[in-house]
Parts: C-alpha cells; sequence; structure tokens
C-alpha cells in the first residue's frame, strides 16, 4: 500500500458533478476510495457518477444536498457514513468566481451573504457534520477549496476565501488532537465548464476578447498555461491521503505561480 492508496476509505466531495469537484471525485476513485458526490442537482450528480463508474469502476454515490442548510447536510452525512466510515471531506461546492466581482456601486449585499452563506459557512456545516465520524476513529482529512480572490483585492468575493483560510487554521487547533488533518487549496486559472463564463464576463467589462483574456492569463503565469482540474485534483488527493499527516492548518496555492504575494 502506498501512502496515497486510498482502498476502503469513505469520501464526501461536495460540488462533485462538475469541474474540479469531478476531477477530484475521478481522482480519489482511481486511487481506491469509495466517493460520495453531493449538490443541488440530482441529474449533473448523476451523469458525472455514471462516467466516472463507467470509465473506471469503484463506486460514486449521488446524494442531492443544500449546503446552506444544516439538516440537508447532515443526512448528507449519515448517507455517507452508510456506505463507509467517512474518512475523507472535500469541500467544494460554491458558486464559481463568487456572486460578487464587480464595484461597490452595483454590488448586491444579498449576493455578498449568499456568497458567505454558501462557501464560508456551507464549508463550516459540512465540517460540523463529519467531523463526530472522524473523531470517533481518531483519523480524517478535510481539504478546503478556496481560491486566489482570498490572496488579492480584485473581487469583494475574495472575502470568503479568505474567511476561509481562518476557519481551516481555527478549526485545525480543534481536529488535530483527534488525528484530523484540515488544508485549504486556492487553485488558479483552471480550465473548466465555468472559466470560459469568466473569460466573457471580464472580456465585456475590458473591451477585449475572451481569447485576449484568457492570453493575458497565460502571460502573467510564470508556467505559460492554464492549469488543468486533474492537477488540482492530484493535490486534493495528497492532502486526503495518509502521507500527508504532517501538514495541517495550511493554505496552499496551486495556481502556476500566478500569486507574487509571499506569504509566511
Amino acid at each position: 500500500m502506498t501512502q496515497q492508496d486510498l482502498s476502503g476509505q469513505v469520501a464526501i466531495v461536495t460540488g462533485g458533478g462538475l469541474g474540479i469537484g469531478k476531477a477530484v471525485t475521478r481522482a480519489l476513485v482511481r486511487r481506491g476510495a469509495a466517493v460520495v458526490i453531493a449538490a443541488r442537482r440530482r441529474s449533473v450528480l448523476d451523469l458525472a457518477a455514471e462516467e466516472i463508474t463507467d470509465e473506471l469502476g469503484g463506486r460514486v454515490v449521488p446524494v442531492s444536498a443544500d449546503t446552506t442548510d444544516m439538516d440537508s447536510v447532515l443526512n448528507l452525512a449519515e448517507t455517507a457514513n452508510e456506505v463507509g466510515q467517512v474518512s475523507i471531506l472535500v469541500n467544494g461546492a460554491a458558486a464559481p468566481a463568487g456572486l460578487v466581482r464587480n464595484d461597490i456601486r452595483s454590488a448586491d449585499p444579498d449576493a455578498l451573504l449568499a456568497d458567505l452563506n454558501t462557501k464560508v459557512v456551507g464549508y463550516f456545516r459540512c465540517v460540523k457534520a463529519v467531523a463526530p465520524i472522524m473523531r470517533a476513529h481518531r483519523y480524517g482529512r478535510v481539504v478546503n477549496i478556496g481560491g486566489l480572490t482570498g490572496r488579492s483585492s480584485h473581487a469583494l468575493s475574495g472575502m470568503r476565501n479568505l474567511a476561509i483560510v481562518h476557519m481551516t487554521k481555527a478549526l485545525s487547533d480543534q481536529l488535530g488532537p483527534d488525528g484530523i488533518t484540515i488544508n485549504t487549496l486556492h487553485p488558479g486559472v483552471v480550465e473548466t465548464e465555468h472559466i470560459h463564463e469568466l473569460y466573457a464576463k471580464n472580456a465585456a467589462a475590458e473591451g477585449i476578447t475572451p481569447q485576449q483574456v484568457e492570453q493575458n492569463f497565460i502571460d502573467r503565469t510564470p508556467i505559460r498555461r492554464v492549469l488543468t482540474a486533474d492537477e488540482v485534483a492530484d493535490a486534493v488527493c495528497f492532502l486526503a491521503s495518509p502521507g500527508s499527516g504532517g501538514i495541517t492548518g495550511e493554505s496552499i496555492g496551486i495556481d502556476g505561480g500566478l500569486t507574487r504575494g509571499i506569504f509566511l
């Protein structure tokens, strides 16, 4: 057994039907885990589960869940625990790029609250639901998907990612004594179903083409390319593995070097 062999483990992946979440699900299954994928749209989950199991075999269980509702999250945790002992939680359910990216004159306070409720408090609800299960077995891995807007000032919704960093660090103190690690990954520009919507929005705001927006991102990235969702998934799987037990409370960028800040 290797340090990234996840055979016999059960994972929950919220937002597991599309984009990074779907890539994470595929990577976990490839490493031997059974995966419960959750999102609001059951049809999307069913398609993802069928595609992944047709490709790899294994077990992917779709569960419709709303992470803004604690009862729904508790039901998700209970359903997953019926599959087997839950040892991995990957939090990824959120509006891609955030709901509030414009300036304060047109920013909607209700949309900002929705961003925070879904991503920050939603992640918290999921950790709260699975923590007793993990504590009972004195082992667990939690990976929160953040975002680079938490490391810059260009989008108001970035505050949700900054809040996740604080929550991750605070919970690492509480969960660490029970063998549970919790970390945040900040993906950069990643090729997903949603990234081209972001290119189009930025292009309209800047008066350029979506292709130029993408190229501008590439030109600012030291590795000179857009990342793949599989690359993010591989990093998630490492943090979800037994071999990552010495890493907790950390906030890690996976952005091809796009972030220029120095974070100690």
